[in-house]
Parts: C-alpha cells; structure tokens; sequence
C-alpha cells in the first residue's frame, strides 16, 4: 500500500512539473497569472475605494485585499479544469493513459502545479497591497495561516474545477460555465462590501457562503476587521463614522473553522468524484 503510494506521490510530481514547464513555452498564461490580480486591487482600490465604507473607521483597501486575495484563488482554480479540458481536447490524456502511471497522477499534478500559479498570484497581489496602503497587523504566524488557509481552499476548490474539466468538451466551454459559477459566489460575499450592506435573503446566503468564510479568516488573520473593543458608538456615528453591523451567523463567528469545513466537503466529495471520471474517459 505504501509503494503504491510513493509511486503515486512521485508521478503526480512528474505532472507538476510538466505543468509549470509549460509556463516556459506559453509565457502569455503566467502574464495573465501575474496582471490579473495586479488589475483587481488597482481596479478596487482606486476606482471603487472612495464609493465603498467599510465602517468602523478601518481603511477600504485593508478591508479588501483579502477578498481579492479569495477571488483570485478561486478564479485561479479554473486553470485546473480549462488545462484538463485542453489535455482531453489535444489527446495527452490518452497518452498518459499509454504510460505505466497512477491513475490519480494526472489529477493530483494538474491541481498541485495550479496551486503554485495561485502562489505567484498571491504573492503579487500581497507586494501591490501593501504598495498601495494595505497592512498585515495580526502576527506573523496569523499571516502565515491566512495564506495557507486560501492556498488550501484552492487547492480544494481545483478538484471541483478538474472534475467539470473532464465532463466538457473543450476549455472554452469550462471558461464560461465557470464564470457563471464563480461570479455570483465572489460577489454576492463578503469579498469586496460589508455583509451588512445586502437586502435579507442576499444577506443569508453570503454569511453562508464559503468565499466568505475564507474572506472572513483572512482579514481576521491578517487584523484587517474593525475593532470596535472600548469604543463608543456614538461618538463614531457623530462623526460620520458608520458602525458595521456584525453578523451573529457561526460560519462568520468562527470563519477558519467553517472554512475548513468546506475544505473537507469539497475534497471528499470531489476527488473521488473526479478520479472516478478520470478512470470512465480513460476507457473511451
């Protein structure tokens, strides 16, 4: 068992890094992994940051980067099932079905490569935030958690887009069903305006919602929340201060937990799910 294993850990690293190779001969997908995120904050910050208040007096780019931050990765993901639909489309996956491999290995490269493009992003966006204003004020080891934390989801996240990957015909078509997916999901968040701020319904559903959460975490990981400890509301509100309004939900009263949560739903729903697929397009 542990052989089998070790053969498998090792040919999804011969995966990975034929992955990443491949930045090499397509340099135009990392200018894409390294602009985007550069866009988004530079997008938000300047355009949007003076129409947006956070409330509680903290600065609108330190409330947003974590939500760029969960955008980012998430989006990121999608590289995951448009480079399974182009190895399915282009017939490498009946190649790598010729060789003497782990069936999981294809999977497990093509979400691990795309976990180090999320890296590069994050990595960018952190430089451009804090060029632009943004700060990390919880502890090192609070930082390190939070970058871990949307590194994990989108690791996680990269197996629901490498199962969609293998059910469509082409990247095209994964470009755009994920889009309609991940765009209501990052928006209707926490990501880039106070939950507060939605009508009822919208407002249930994004203290709900896992994007969220990993938002959530983060800017409490990084001290990017509003501490209002000690503080007479009343002053603030004479000052033109707006008072956020907390959510009493427990996904955003304990949001690394509900997060981790959802970490271990999408793994153990997906992967096998996509494995399973892998094995059924394998024998076409």
């Amino acid at each position: 068992m542990m052989k089998r294993l070790a053969y498998s850990v090792a040919d999804g690293a011969v995966v990975a890094k034929r992955n990443v190779i491949k930045i090499k001969r397509v340099p135009d997908v990392l200018v894409w992994v390294l602009m985007s995120p550069i866009m988004f904050v530079l997008l938000f910050a300047y355009v949007f940051g003076g129409a947006i208040d956070p409330g509680g007096g903290i600065n609108y780019r330190e409330f947003l980067i974590a939500g760029i931050f969960t955008q980012t990765v998430v989006f990121g993901a999608t590289f995951t099932g448009a480079g399974m639909a182009e190895d399915m489309q282009k017939g490498i996956i009946d190649r790598f079905r010729s060789l003497p491999m782990s069936r999981s290995a294809v999977l497990v490269g093509r979400t691990v490569s795309d976990v180090i493009y999320n890296v590069l992003s994050v990595a960018i966006m952190a430089l451009t935030g804090l060029i632009i204003g943004w700060a990390i004020r919880g502890t090192f080891v609070d930082a390190v958690t939070a970058f871990a934390l949307l590194l994990l989801f989108s690791y996680a996240f990269s197996w629901v887009m490498a199962y969609v990957g293998l059910l469509v015909p082409s990247p095209d078509v994964i470009n755009n069903a994920s889009f309609m997916v991940i765009m209501p999901l990052t928006f209707v968040s926490n990501a880039f305006v106070p939950i507060d701020t939605f009508p009822g319904p919208l407002q249930r559903f994004a203290e709900w919602n896992p994007v969220s959460a990993v938002t959530q975490a983060s800017r409490q990981l990084f001290g990017n929340l509003p501490d209002l400890t000690g503080v007479d509301a009343a002053v603030l509100q004479a000052q033109g201060v707006r008072i956020p309004t907390p959510s009493d939900a427990w996904s955003m009263q304990h949001p690394v937990a509900y997060s981790l949560i959802w970490v271990v739903i999408i793994l153990a729903v997906f992967v096998p799910l996509s494995v399973r697929q892998y094995k059924r397009t394998a024998r076409r």
